[in-house]
């Protein structure tokens, strides 16, 4: 309890930190740093098939944790599983960002994405790529294809959204009921006064949303028993958070009160209005049955959203299992409905149970809209990009 006040901002810990390393045990798959900018590292991942589908797949996780959510042990990691599978993949390891990064909003994200998508095409010769984002980097994903749609700018093939929520509503969720306008604005000028809103302080929130699981757990564990908490992958990735720049957290405060995916036009991007119906593109779109972060029922609101074909599976777990759901997992199995109704309890009185992993639909769903298959790369990057660090690259360490 002692060891916890002084180096865990008073919370009890979740999990034994000292079997894991980032890039030793965690984020093993094989690739290179080919563009950096002060506020990201872009990855390639080494093609492991002698041919690889010709158009490539570029992850936008969430600012909120780093990204190798996606690439944590090999047997979990959605990044190898994919490049396994003969995709080109690459990864955005968004900076650690400090408070001298705190005018960062959301139309700079938004922008250096715009950047990426130029690196990516031009690394591998494709026209167009396929784009993924996660929790609050879906919804930066979002605003980054609302704002090409608005230019007319057709380099985006098709989006996967994973437990992300664009229509957010107060009866979603127990907190949604303890938002206010005034506490919305404390929370503003509290994170604008530091710089940033830190990483801890977001943990201790997400925490307390399920204190029995994710407090008071570890505390009987813990200071009672006297035990050593688990050695977990997924609770190492998630107590290692990241800071959110206080501009970017305005903006995501601003999303939540002027709602601009549901209402088109009201907000700008980059100077374009906000409109996702105009962004139309093919979309698969994943929620997680007991999310309480972001909840199945408020992601599925995006398929009434968008443009395109549109598909929505539903995982059997949590947020964070949700995504983790590998082949071969004799638990994972997924809810599909081949209809898409305006409400969430309309689909799932229509969704059938299906046992195995979303990820193997998911990578059918892809490669029909991956172009034609090549012979791989021999080398990563490009004579303009060239390979700078090896995976996992050093903004993750950060």
């Amino acid at each position: 309890a002692l060891d916890d006040l002084r180096n865990n901002h008073g919370m009890p810990s979740q999990v034994d930190k000292t079997p894991f390393k980032v890039g030793e045990n965690l984020a093993t798959t094989e690739g290179a740093v080919v563009y950096r900018t002060e506020m990201l590292e872009l990855l390639q991942y080494t093609p492991k098939t002698g041919n690889v589908r010709a158009m490539p797949l570029l992850f936008v996780p969430p600012q909120i944790n780093k990204y190798y959510v996606l690439d944590l042990t090999p047997e979990k990691s959605m990044s190898r599983y994919l490049v396994d599978q003969g995709f080109q993949v690459f990864v955005v390891s968004w900076r650690n960002p400090g408070p001298e990064h705190r005018d960062w909003g959301l139309a700079d994200y938004v922008s250096a994405l715009v950047e990426v998508i130029g690196v990516v095409t031009s690394i591998t010769g494709s026209e167009k790529v396929n784009i993924s984002g996660g929790c609050s980097g879906g919804i930066t994903t979002a605003t980054l294809l609302s704002y090409l749609a608005a230019k007319g700018d057709k380099r985006v093939n098709s989006v996967t959204f994973w437990v992300c929520v664009l229509d957010p509503r107060m009866e979603d969720s127990d907190v949604g009921v303890l938002v206010t306008k005034r506490g919305i604005e404390m929370a503003r000028k509290r994170s604008a006064k530091k710089g940033v809103l830190a990483g801890s302080d977001l943990s201790r929130v997400f925490a307390w949303l399920r204190p029995n699981d994710l407090v008071w757990n570890y505390v009987v564990n813990n200071y009672l028993h006297g035990q050593k908490p688990p050695a977990f992958d997924v609770l190492y990735w998630n107590n290692d958070s990241t800071n959110l720049t206080a501009a970017l957290h305005s903006d995501y405060l601003s999303l939540y009160e002027t709602q601009p995916f549901a209402n088109p036009g009201k907000e700008m991007i980059l100077g374009e209005p906000i409109d996702l119906g105009k962004v139309d593109i093919d979309a698969f779109i994943v929620g997680g049955v007991t999310d309480h972060i972001t909840p199945w029922k408020a992601c599925y609101r995006t398929t009434q959203m968008l443009g395109g074909k549109r598909e929505f599976v539903l995982s059997n777990s949590g947020h964070i299992q949700a995504i983790l759901n590998p082949p071969g997992n004799p638990k994972a199995k997924y809810f599909a409905n081949d209809s898409l109704p305006a409400t969430a309890d309309e689909w799932a009185a229509g969704a059938s149970e299906v046992h195995g992993s979303w990820w193997e639909r998911w990578a059918k769903w892809l490669d029909q809209r991956s172009g034609e298959t090549q012979p791989a790369p021999k080398k990563l990057g490009s004579r303009k990009y060239k390979p700078m660090d090896a995976a996992p690259g050093t903004y993750v360490l950060g």
